[in-house]
C-alpha cells in the first residue's frame, strides 16, 4: 500500500489527504458519507495501479524524498500528514481506525525506505487476505530488478508529481 505518495501526491494536487488514505477502506459512492474535500481525494487514490509497484514507488519515494521534495523533511510531512487524517478519524471505517493505530507510531512511511520493511508489508498483506498471497514473494522480483525500477520510478515519479502540482490527477 503506497500511503506516503498517495499523500504526497495529494499535498501537490491540493487534493485531501484524508481522503487519498481514505480511499482503500471505502466501498461503492463515498459522495453519500463523506465531505466533498473527502470524496475528492478518495476519487484521485483510485486511479492507481497494481499494488507491488505501488509499494514499491513508496520505497523509491521515501528513499529520495530530499531530493524530491527538499523544502520539507519527510518526518515534517509525515506530521502534517497526520495532523490532515486526525479529524476524520472518527467517523472513519474500523479498518482505517486499526491502520492509522499502527501508521503513524510505526512509521511506516519512513521506513518504507527499507527493503525489509518492503518485505514484512507485501507478506502483511498476503497473509491477511488469501487472494493476494502471490504478494508473499513478489518482493524477490522487486530486489532483482531494482535498478530497472529505480530508473522507471524517476521516469514516472516527476511526471506523477507535474500533473498533481497542475491538478491533472
Amino acid at each position: 500500500m503506497n500511503f506516503l505518495a498517495h499523500l504526497h501526491l495529494a499535498h501537490l494536487a491540493d487534493s485531501s489527504l484524508a481522503g487519498n488514505l481514505l480511499a482503500d477502506f471505502v466501498r461503492g459512492n463515498p459522495e453519500e458519507h463523506y465531505a466533498p474535500e473527502v470524496v475528492s481525494g478518495i476519487h484521485m487514490h483510485r486511479r492507481v495501479a497494481p499494488i507491488t509497484l505501488d509499494v514499491m514507488w513508496d520505497h523509491f519515494l521515501s528513499r529520495h524524498w530530499q531530493t524530491l521534495s527538499p523544502d520539507q523533511p519527510l518526518a515534517d510531512f509525515v506530521g502534517y500528514a497526520r495532523r490532515q487524517v486526525a479529524p476524520i478519524l472518527p467517523a472513519s471505517p474500523a479498518g482505517f481506525q486499526e491502520l492509522n493505530d499502527h501508521l503513524w507510531p510505526e512509521r511506516w512511511l519512513e521506513r518504507y525506505r527499507e527493503m525489509d520493511f518492503i518485505r514484512r508489508v507485501l507478506g502483511g498483506m498476503a497473509n491477511r487476505r488469501p487472494r493476494l498471497g502471490a504478494l508473499r514473494d513478489s518482493w524477490q522480483d522487486l530486489d532483482s530488478h531494482y535498478p530497472a525500477l529505480e530508473e522507471l520510478f524517476w521516469q514516472f515519479y516527476p511526471q506523477m508529481m507535474a500533473r498533481a502540482q497542475a491538478q491533472e490527477l
